[in-house]
């Protein structure tokens, strides 16, 4: 059952590192941000709904876990637009690094509102991952904004890993709360489309979806479907703290990818700043 719960944590780390390349892909040029995010919410609310009739959940949603629901949808919609914002003029090794160290954050939450104690693996886990954001954090690298913009972009990012943060607090308080994971994942869907639809109109004063966005979205949807999914599946056969720290490193993946691919150059800072991110997400799962 572990090798299970290993293996479905490597699925939602690929899938995971895949769809911050292709988010990035996307915000290299000047498309719609939330006619995309949109999109995905359409396509990964459509296939949640199909998997959850195949397997229905064994209770319904109480009116309190559906505020839930829509406050955790709400921050991940949220989280992905900041990113998808940052990435503009921000390296993916950069974007997906800082977003998937939101275990910091829910460390810092913990600490402020549920008074856990902090222990030294702990904080080692948040300085090392503090570490790791202030090496990636160079201004004017390859494919990167300079300056004040810079410090724009990255602000976003962080800003985003902190929804994140949120979200993962407010989830937890919604299964306490017996609000079944399949309606929590439709619901955050859902949020999606509306928020994504909202953001393009009110913020970017336009919404068209044409045949490239519509490819794009169709593409992050099944990947934003198959992360969420394989970390449930590895969570359910197995242990969270195995299968939660394997899933939050995909910026391996995405580093990866991108420099493959001649999005960014490869280099010893960032190889540094990915493996300093790595001990810090397994310190803080090992607390």
């Amino acid at each position: 059952m572990a090798s299970r719960t290993v293996v479905y944590a490597l699925l939602s780390l690929l899938s995971a590192g895949c769809n911050d390349v292709v988010f990035k892909r996307y915000a290299a040029k000047d498309r719609s941000r939330g006619a995309y995010v949109f999109g995905i919410g359409v396509v990964w609310a459509l296939l949640q709904v199909a998997w959850g009739l195949r397997n229905p959940p064994a209770a319904g949603i109480s009116l309190l876990s559906l505020w839930y629901g829509l406050a955790a949808g709400a921050l991940l919609t949220a989280s992905n637009l900041l990113l998808l914002e940052s990435l503009t003029h921000i390296d993916a090794s950069l974007g997906s690094t800082v977003y998937r160290l939101n275990t910091v954050g829910v460390v810092a939450l913990s600490l402020l509102f549920l008074h856990e104690p902090l222990g030294w693996p702990k904080g080692l886990g948040v300085a090392a991952g503090i570490g790791a954001v202030l090496l990636l954090y160079r201004p004017g690298g390859h494919g990167e904004a300079t300056g004040g913009r810079f410090a724009l972009f990255f602000a976003l990012a962080v800003a985003a890993s902190s929804c994140r943060a949120v979200y993962g607090v407010v989830t937890k308080a919604a299964l306490n709360a017996g609000a079944p994971m399949q309606s929590l994942l439709v619901v955050a869907a859902l949020c999606w489309i509306v928020g994504g639809a909202g953001y393009a109109l009110a913020r970017e004063g336009r919404f068209r979806v044409d045949g490239k966005k519509a490819a794009y979205s169709v593409v992050s949807g099944i990947l934003v479907f198959l992360i969420v999914n394989f970390l449930l599946l590895a969570v359910e056969r197995g242990e969270a703290s195995i299968a939660i720290p394997i899933a939050n490193t995909s910026f391996v993946v995405a580093l990866a990818l991108s420099a493959g691919l001649g999005m960014e150059r490869l280099t010893r800072r960032k190889l540094l700043a990915v493996a300093v991110s790595v001990c810090s997400i397994l310190l803080l799962a090992h607390a």
